[in-house]
């Protein structure tokens, strides 16, 4: 049953630590949710960066997921061991490579999504209308929490 606690009777404090624990755990829920757990939650990272924002170079990509381009050198060097990455030249900065995903990571990263999806569909499913009600209007606050 959804119990809907008024705002005037839950505090900032206590809603951003029920919050940040629901959140927390839905989280370690969808990434327990793998496809091939041998790709690291970090390897993962960086093949979703790339994903979302196209061909970088490494020291783009350890800015985006805001570790160490040492890091993210090895990082590469082992997605691209497993054919996920591919290393091209710059085209303007012989220094620098540009990473771009391969057609295998895109099919894998479509299977990651489609193993979480299923299981948090499946989950939702179990809910009551009113509930997902709930959610899809959470989601689009949590939404505007993240983009601000």
């Amino acid at each position: 049953m959804l119990t809907i606690v008024p705002t005037k009777t839950m505090t900032t404090p206590a809603l951003a630590h029920d919050l940040r624990l629901a959140v927390m755990r839905l989280s370690r829920r969808l990434r327990s949710q793998r496809v091939d757990t041998s790709v690291t939650l970090t390897h993962l990272a960086a093949l979703s960066t790339l994903h979302a924002k196209g061909p970088l170079t490494p020291g783009e990509l350890a800015a985006h997921e805001k570790v160490q381009p040492p890091s993210m050198t090895r990082v590469v060097c082992a997605l691209e061991e497993r054919g996920f990455v591919l290393r091209t030249p710059h085209p303007t900065d012989g220094r620098q490579v540009i990473v771009s995903l391969t057609p295998a990571a895109e099919e894998f990263l479509v299977a990651e999504i489609r193993m979480r999806e299923a299981w948090l569909s499946q989950r939702l499913a179990e809910l009551t209308a009113d509930e997902r009600d709930v959610l899809r209007a959470a989601s689009e606050v949590i939404g505007r929490l993240v983009d601000s």
